[in-house]
């Protein structure tokens, strides 16, 4: 029987702010990875970029992320 070990990307929960499961699935990967583009978001989530454009900006208006030279990155 193989074992599980989970590493602990240092996030203790999600922001109250986030609503939408496509919200808290990007804003996680961010958290994870420490930042992504618009393109390696849609090859590692399997979403389209037009439903990445409308989740990165909402969360970027909710101040949870930003924008750093084309890389959208959580603000901590």
């Amino acid at each position: 029987m193989m074992e599980q070990t989970h590493a602990d990307a240092g996030l203790t929960e999600l922001p109250t702010e986030l609503n939408s499961a496509q919200g808290k699935l990007v804003y996680l990967y961010l958290e994870a990875t420490d930042g992504a583009t618009v393109d390696e978001l849609g090859q590692v989530l399997a979403m389209k970029k037009i439903d990445i454009l409308s989740v990165c900006n909402s969360l970027s208006s909710q101040q949870l992320i930003e924008k750093c030279d084309g890389t959208y990155v959580p603000i901590r």
